[in-house]
């Protein structure tokens, strides 16, 4: 008899719950499975799949589970979101990720003061963020599309600027799964007219930078239905939008237009989506036959 397979897992805490504002309990269940033509002799990895806690969200409960069984710890990186490290030497032609987690989401209720456009000009505010200021080879977007979003914005307050940039991507773009991989950088997915959440939110943060809104990148998931029963477990995928600065953080669902709330669950931040991808890692052995994710959302309250 082949014995069970241990379960190596990596918990957080739960964390005192917020009550402001109307809320939704979600429980997410994200797993990658990797499959090898042979054992593979080591693997060192990273995975990013525990939830923050924030002014809009709190993270009751989140378990990183490896199979096989490995030495796993958690540290913040370079911009806030919690990895999950773990190398492997022990042969193995599977390899199982599953990131579970319980989380209340809501709106971000807490107020900011704004700033102009010559306030976000200052000297002081370029340093701040510079590296949410430059393009990204996945960012960068062309001049004549940049025109045309300045004048989209006309003489709009940068407060306002933003919600118009994440609607003129929306206008331009359709989403249509399949039609890009991780590797499109933001014009060829705008070129193509179409791409995911991940495109959409390249486009977006391309643009919004290049009008001088400090931007960033935002990697988590969302509950695909507005409606949902509680209790009823469904299928979801990895989502992505964005967030600017005008005096504080906004955050807006260019795919789906909508504001951030009940739905919207946030794993983290970056310039782009390399700085957050949920998983990603190094082996050494025979090729990899290819991997599955699959991502379960239930709301819960």
């Amino acid at each position: 008899m082949t014995p069970t397979p241990q379960k190596q897992s990596q918990s957080q805490g739960a964390a005192p719950a917020r009550t402001a504002g109307h809320r939704w309990r979600l429980q997410v269940v994200h797993r990658t499975r990797f499959h090898y033509s042979g054992p593979v002799r080591s693997s060192y990895n990273e995975a990013r799949l525990t939830p923050e806690s924030s002014n809009r969200q709190t993270t009751l409960r989140s378990r990183v589970e490896i199979e096989p069984a490995a030495s796993a710890y958690a540290y913040r990186d370079y911009w806030g979101s919690t990895v999950t490290a773990f190398d492997l030497h022990s042969p193995h032609a599977e390899l199982v990720v599953t990131g579970t987690s319980i989380v209340e989401a809501g709106p971000d209720l807490a107020g900011h003061d704004r700033v102009g456009w010559s306030g976000l000009g200052a000297r002081e505010v370029r340093e701040q963020f510079g590296e949410l200021l430059a393009p990204t080879p996945l960012t960068a977007m062309g001049e004549e599309v940049v025109a045309s979003a300045r004048d989209a914005v006309g003489d709009a307050h940068p407060h306002e600027a933003g919600p118009i940039v994440c609607r003129f991507v929306a206008e331009h773009m359709e989403y249509l799964s399949g039609s890009t991989n991780v590797k499109t950088n933001a014009m060829q997915a705008w070129t193509k007219g179409k791409g995911v959440c991940q495109d959409i939110s390249h486009v977006t943060v391309g643009l919004l930078r290049a009008l001088g809104l400090p931007a960033r990148y935002v990697s988590g998931y969302l509950h695909p239905k507005p409606d949902a029963r509680i209790g009823q477990p469904v299928t979801g995928e990895s989502h992505a939008w964005v967030e600017w600065w005008d005096g504080g953080w906004n955050a807006f669902d260019p795919t789906n237009s909508v504001d951030i709330g009940t739905r919207h669950v946030t794993l983290g931040r970056g310039r782009d989506y390399g700085d957050v991808p949920p998983f990603k890692g190094l082996f050494s052995g025979p090729k990899s036959e290819g991997h599955t994710v699959t991502v379960e959302v239930t709301r819960l309250a």
